[in-house]
C-alpha cells in the first residue's frame, strides 16, 4: 500500500470540511469542561476563524499545571501514561491505535510487517520512546526497546534480533554503526526514522552510502507527530490529525505562504485538546503538493526558534512588543530590532519596513512599545530578510 490511509489523498475541500467538523467538536469539548484553563475559546464557523482564537504558549501550560495538576484543567481523557518534560510540563499518553499518529510517518519511511525496529528514543519520563513504539505497532513492526546508551550492547542486540530499522535521534545511529564496524559486526539496518534533532545533509548522505534510507519527522511531546518527510523529500507533509498555522512571531496573525513564521498547532485528538499551541519553532509553508501523492500542505522544516526574547540595556524585549509597535502603524509591513554594541553599551536599531513615514514618530512609538529608545531605520517594502526574525541579537560575547 503506497499510502497509510485514504486521509492522505483527500481533496482540499474534503480535508477542510472534515477538519472543521473535528475542530468544532474539539472546541465544544473544551467549552463544556467545568474547570478548563483555555480562556478566550469560542465557537467558530469556518477554519479561517481559528486565527481569532488566542495562542496557547508552553509557559501558560506550566502555570496552569502548577495551579491545577497535572494537566492544568484541560479536559483530558483516556489517560494511560503521564510523562514529564523539562519545565516541568506533564503530558498525557494514550494506548489507542496510533495515539500520537507516528504510524503515518513510519509507513512513509518504509516500515511495516517483518521489520524489527531498534527504538533508541528514551523511555524514562519523556514520551519519545512510547511515541515511536506506538507508531511501530501501528504499521505492524516488531520493537526492540533499546533506549539510549550502552552502544556495544545495542550492536549485539541489533545483530542477534536482526534489527532492520532504526528509530532515534539522527546522530546516534552513526554511533551504533561505527561501533558495529569497530566490533566487526554486520548489521541489517536499511531504514531509519529520525527526529529530535537536526538531520544534516552530510549525515543523511553518509547513511545512504551505507545502504540506509533515512527520513525525518517533526514531533513534540505535547502534540505527537506534526509533519514528516516522504521518500519525495520535498518538504515535510503536515499530519492529518493536526491543523498547522504559520504566524508572525509574537502574534497569532497568519503569514503568507512562503513567509517564515512561528508554527502553531491545533490537535484534533479528543483525548488531549490543544488549540493554537505555540511550538516556539520557525518554519514556512511550501506551495503546491508533494510528488508522492499526499495532498496535505507542507512546511519547509525546522528553521530556528521563534522565541527571540532578548535583554537590551537590562530590559527584556519580546517579539510581542515588536508586534505591538507594528500594529500601531498600518503602513508598516514588518519591523526588526537589531541589537549591537556601541563601545561598552548596548545599542538598538529598529528597522521599519514601509514606503515612507516619519522617523521621529516611529521612534516615539517604538520607545512606548519596547520601553527603550533606539535608532529608526526606514527600509523599502520587502527588503527585510524572510527568516522569521523580529529581534536580531548581533552582539558578540566571546
Amino acid at each position: 500500500m503506497i499510502h497509510f490511509d485514504d486521509l492522505e489523498t483527500r481533496s482540499a475541500d474534503q480535508r477542510a470540511a472534515e477538519q472543521l467538523a473535528g475542530l468544532q467538536a474539539q472546541i465544544a469539548r473544551v467549552m463544556a469542561a467545568p474547570d478548563t484553563c483555555l480562556p478566550g475559546i469560542a465557537a467558530i464557523g469556518d477554519l479561517a476563524d481559528l486565527a481569532r482564537l488566542p495562542v496557547l504558549r508552553k509557559s501558560q501550560l506550566g502555570e496552569w499545571q502548577a495551579a491545577a495538576p497535572p494537566f492544568g484543567g484541560i479536559p483530558v481523557q483516556n489517560v494511560a501514561h503521564v510523562f514529564q518534560s523539562p519545565g516541568p510540563i506533564y503530558e498525557p499518553g494514550g494506548v489507542t491505535h496510533d495515539w500520537w499518529r507516528m504510524g503515518r510517518f513510519l509507513h512513509a519511511a518504509g516500515f511495516g510487517p517483518g521489520d524489527v525496529v531498534q527504538n533508541c528514543f528514551g523511555y524514562h519520563l519523556t514520551p519519545a520512546g512510547m511515541i515511536f513504539e506506538s507508531g511501530a505497532r501501528a504499521v505492524g513492526a516488531t520493537v526492540l526497546p533499546a533506549g539510549v546508551g550502552q552502544t556495544e550492547l545495542q550492536v549485539r542486540a541489533a545483530r542477534d534480533v536482526g534489527s532492520t530499522g532504526y528509530a532515534g535521534t539522527p546522530d546516534y545511529l552513526k554511533v551504533i554503526l561505527d561501533k558495529a564496524r569497530e566490533m566487526g559486526v554486520q548489521l541489517r539496518i536499511t531504514k531509519a526514522a529520525v527526529g529530535g534533532g537536526a538531520l544534516f545533509p552530510s549525515l543523511r548522505a553518509e547513511y545512504a552510502e551505507r545502504g540506509i534510507a533515512c527520513l525525518q519527522c517533526y514531533a513534540t511531546a505535547d502534540l505527537g507527530n506534526i509533519a514528516y518527510e516522504s521518500p519525495a523529500m520535498e518538504g515535510m507533509i503536515i499530519d492529518e490529525g493536526v491543523i498547522v498555522e504559520i504566524v508572525r512571531p509574537g502574534t497569532g496573525d497568519p503569514v503568507a505562504v512562503g513567509e517564515v513564521g512561528e508554527v502553531l498547532v491545533t490537535t484534533l485528538n479528543p483525548d488531549y485538546p490543544l488549540i493554537r499551541f505555540a511550538t516556539g519553532d520557525l518554519s514556512a509553508m511550501l506551495p503546491g503538493q508533494s510528488p508522492c501523492g499526499r495532498t496535505n500542505m507542507r512546511i519547509k522544516g525546522w528553521m530556528g526558534r521563534a522565541d527571540q526574547t532578548t535583554k537590551i540595556k537590562g530590559m527584556f524585549v519580546r517579539p510581542e512588543q515588536v508586534a505591538d509597535f507594528v500594529a500601531k502603524h498600518p503602513e508598516v509591513a514588518r519591523a526588526r530590532v537589531i541589537v549591537t554594541r556601541d563601545g561598552e553599551m548596548d545599542a538598538m536599531t529598529v528597522q521599519v519596513e514601509a514606503a515612507g513615514g516619519d522617523a521621529a514618530a516611529y521612534a516615539a512609538s517604538a520607545a512606548e512599545s519596547l520601553k527603550l529608545k533606539g535608532n529608526i531605520e526606514i527600509v523599502a517594502p520587502g527588503s527585510l530578510p524572510n527568516d522569521g526574525k523580529v529581534i536580531d541579537d548581533q552582539r558578540v560575547y566571546d
